[in-house]
This record gives structure tokens, sequence and C-alpha cells, in this order.
């Protein structure tokens, strides 16, 4: 394992800081509120900008603006709206490297894997851009005599998103696409630890012609969440985040009576059979355990090795984890790093704490990570990626998302007793087998009690005209995440029972129940 020197960048001095505050209609509006938070840069550990935190008046200001844009943009036509939707498209497209810069610099993770999270986040708005087959309701002529029956599917009204800090563009991607084509229009609450590829984003709607309003960011921390879940006027809440906030976030707005979908937090697990490629399977390993620096609910956490694997699997992985570069994932003369740091100091000892937990409670740490550092870069918030052997499944770091760069490996027997460790888990969002054997690989998507799974695919997250979510507590709500789930989320549907009588007769009076004659 190598790090990259590069020269410090360059942060705002104390200070000069900018403060980033919210979008409301169709322009930034800055805060009154006093309150702020920092912003940092996780390669340098040096603040970079302050955010601000909404008071309940810049709350309740948003949400009017929301609405007003809201009756307005519902009044347009099918024809309009996607005319809108692929404008955003095209400059999304063009103009996608400034996102990419702009993630990379408040989050840590490489440009390239920056416009990983894009690219996946911009599949969702080319399903949206062909959204009119997907809001159409039905009509049944007939019915009964002289009677017809059809459907339509509204929208919602102002709808809320809360976004979580490990894909700052993507999980909104995931939301409001949707929402917006369908004729809602949406409140999106950034993270306060990378809120400006919201503000970006909102510019850009802009100039792809979405009418003010119909877009709003809102900054802040718990009181903007508590204001989104307890307003009269917002209709549904969707979130990313982890599972104790997903539960909270869901038994909240439910009691207020509104639409949920609450993506929860994950342990993710790949299940290794002993006729698998151990050197393909050493490779998605190190892709799927360390990219992002394992900020992503869809990162493996544990791998299963059924025996006799497990010492020279570990051997493979160790290896690699030698070869991986750490460093400044906005890149320079040495090019671009394969990790970079975790978003803050705190979140990075935290990932320390369940190593020092690991290792109390019995496991081997083969690659060490703690302390790790970059030349030029000493105040980052780094990590180094993290090998660990014989961890008790009894221990608080097996059990819990660590949501870090940590690889864990548990030896099983038997594929039995691989898929009853995944199924007793108290997650189901994602898991993968690596097996050769078409017949296991068949019986493991059967038996794995988890939404997403990978067939030799150590991450499987699905493409946008599918839907996105787990099981358990990886999930609270009915509705995943797009595909045809986020068309029905954030729509209502109506059924209309429809009769012209012929002036020339009458029905007459009958008091009982309709019925089909």
């Amino acid at each position: 394992m190598t790090n990259v020197t590069e020269a410090p960048a360059a942060d705002a001095s104390a200070g000069t800081l900018p403060v980033l505050s919210h979008w409301i209609d169709g322009a930034i509006r800055e805060s009154g509120s006093g309150r702020t938070a920092p912003v940092f840069n996780p390669a340098t550990g040096r603040e970079s900008a302050r955010v601000a935190l909404a008071d309940q008046a810049e709350i309740d200001e948003a949400i009017a603006s929301a609405q007003r844009g809201f009756e307005l943009w519902s009044s347009y036509s099918i024809a309009k709206r996607q005319t809108v939707l692929f404008a955003f498209r095209e400059l999304l497209n063009a103009r996608k490297t400034e996102l990419a810069a702009i993630i990379t610099a408040e989050h840590g993770k490489v440009l390239s894997d920056a416009m990983g999270e894009i690219l996946r986040g911009q599949e969702v708005v080319e399903l949206a851009t062909g959204f009119p087959h997907l809001i159409k309701g039905a009509y049944s002529e007939n019915a009964s005599t002289g009677i017809d029956v059809y459907s339509l599917k509204q929208p919602l009204g102002v709808v809320g998103i809360i976004s979580p800090f490990n894909f700052p563009a993507m999980v909104p991607m995931w939301f409001f696409p949707i929402a917006i084509a369908a004729g809602n229009s949406v409140v999106v609450k950034p993270s306060e630890k990378d809120p400006s590829a919201s503000l970006w984003l909102a510019q850009l709607w802009k100039e792809a012609g979405l009418p003010d309003g119909v877009f709003t960011v809102l900054q802040g921390d718990k009181l903007a969440v508590d204001g989104l879940l307890n307003s009269p006027v917002v209709q549904s809440i969707s979130f990313v985040g982890s599972t104790p906030i997903a539960q909270y976030i869901y038994e909240t707005a439910a009691r207020n009576g509104k639409r949920v979908q609450a993506l929860g937090g994950a342990k993710n697990h790949m299940l290794v059979l002993p006729d698998a490629d151990l050197d393909l399977v050493a490779d998605q390993a190190i892709n799927a355990g360390y990219g992002a620096a394992g900020e992503r609910c869809m990162a493996i956490s544990v791998v299963l090795a059924v025996e006799p694997i497990a010492d020279e699997l570990i051997e493979k992985i160790a290896e690699r984890i030698g070869r991986l570069r750490i460093g400044n994932g906005a890149g320079g003369a040495n090019g671009e790093p394969d990790m970079g740091p975790l978003i803050t100091g705190v979140h990075r000892d935290k990932v320390s704490s369940y190593v020092d937990i690991a290792e109390a409670d019995g496991a081997t740490i083969v690659v060490d990570g703690r302390g790790f550092t970059v030349d030029g870069h000493e105040d980052g918030f780094w990590f180094g990626p993290t090998l660990i052997d014989k961890i008790p499944t009894t221990s608080r770091a097996y059990q819990e998302e660590i949501f870090g760069p940590v690889l864990e490996i548990v030896r099983v027997e038997s594929y039995q007793e691989g898929v009853e460790l995944i199924n007793s888990g108290a997650f189901g969002n994602g898991t993968a087998i690596f097996t050769n054997d078409g017949g296991a690989a068949r019986r493991f998507q059967n038996e794995v009690q988890v939404g997403m799974i990978g067939i030799n695919v150590p991450i499987p997250v699905p493409v946008a005209y599918h839907s996105f979510g787990g099981w358990k507590a990886s999930l609270f709500g009915d509705a995943k995440a797009y595909g045809v789930h986020g068309f029905d989320f954030f729509t209502r549907e109506k059924a209309i029972t429809s009769r012209w009588l012929d002036p020339a007769t009458h029905g007459g009076i009958n008091l009982g129940f309709p019925q089909n004659n």
C-alpha cells in the first residue's frame, strides 16, 4: 500500500470562508439564522466553507415556495415537462465533470468514483425522460352497461428528499427526476457535510427551464429534517442513511400521514464457494470493500470463505491491498489514487474504534489501516484499507455497519452455514455469491433474505428501470427507490366511474349496492 504525495490543495482561509446557503424561489437565499456548520476538504483536513443551518422561518419559506412551484408545474402539459427533463439531461451530460470536482472536494472520493456516481444517477434522469408511459392511467369501456371506469395518476404535491453524505449527487437523483417528471415539486435537504452538489444541481434545473420553486435546496440539521417531517404541506419523504435514522424518519413521517421510503444501513456479505476463481474474488473484494473508502451502503463488509480457501484468499487480498495508492481524490502530478480519505475526522475515529473492538474480541488484524497518513496531507482524514481475519460473529465489529474501508473474513465450513449467517443478521440490503456452480447460485438467490443479490457481481446495484432497496432493517416503508416503484411512490391514483345517461331513458330508484349485471 502506497500513499500519493501531492501539494496541499488551497483552502479558504479563516475569516473568508464562504457560507453555502439555501436555494429558494430559483435563486440563492442567504440565511439569517445565524447558525452554520463546517464543511471540510477531507484530503487536507481544513475547513473549505461553512454551511447555513436553517431556522424555522427559512424552513417554512422553503416549503411555501415549493408549494407555489407545485401549483404551477403540475399544470404544465406532459410534453412541456418532458422538454425540461430532456434539457436537464443534456446539461448534466455536458457538464458532469464540474459536478465530479465538487463531490471530490467535499466528500473526498476520487474523481473517477465521483463521475461514476453521477453516471448512475443520470440513468434515473434518462428513465424519467420517458415518464409519459409510466404515469398514464387505464380505461375500461362499458365495464357495466353504459358505464366506463378509468384511472388517473396525479402528483402528490411537495415532496421531501433527505440525502446522505456518501452520494451527494446520486442519491438525490434516485428520487427527484421521477418526482419532478410526475409533476411534483421537491425540497432537498442535503447532508451538511457536502452540501454544494445540490446547489449545483439546482442551478442546472434553472438553466433547463424548470419553474422557480419546483426544485428547492434547504440546508440544515435535525431542525430542517423535522421541519419536513412535521409539515402538513410535505406529502412524502425519501431518505437514505443509517438504520436508526431511517427508522426515526419512517415512524415520524408515517405518524404525520406521509408516504415514506426510508433506506437504512447494511452489513453486506460475499459468500465464496471453494470452486470460485479466487483471483476474481480477490479483485472484486478489493473493489467492493475499499471503493469510496467503504463509505457506501452497498460495500462488501464481510467475506464468508467456505473452507479450505480462506488462507489462500486472504493472501491474495492482502497482496492487492499492498498495491493500492491512497491520496487526494482530486489527483495531481502522480495521477489519480485508488482511494481517498474519509469524510470527517469524527467518522475516521469511529471506523478506527471498530477495529479496536475487533482486536479486543480476538480477531486477527491482517492489514491495519489505523494511523495511516499521506505525505503533504498529514491533517487529512485518512484511514488505510484494513483486513480482519477470524472475527467472532458475536463482536459488534461484525454485527454493526462500520462504513469504512474495513473488510472482515469469516471462515465457514459449508454453503449452508454461510447462508444462515447472512439470514440471521439484522440487515438485508445486498449480498453476493462467487461460484462456478449454477445450481448453487440459483439456490442462493432463492434462499438468501436480502433485497439485492449479485452472482459473481460484488455490488449488485440495479439499473434504473429496476428498483433499489433492501429487506429487514435496510428498508422502512413499502416503496423502493426509482424504477416502477418510484413512479408509483410519487403519484396518487384516482379511479373514476362514469355514466352518461341517454335522456330517453332513466335508471329509476335503486337503494342497493351497485352491481354489475
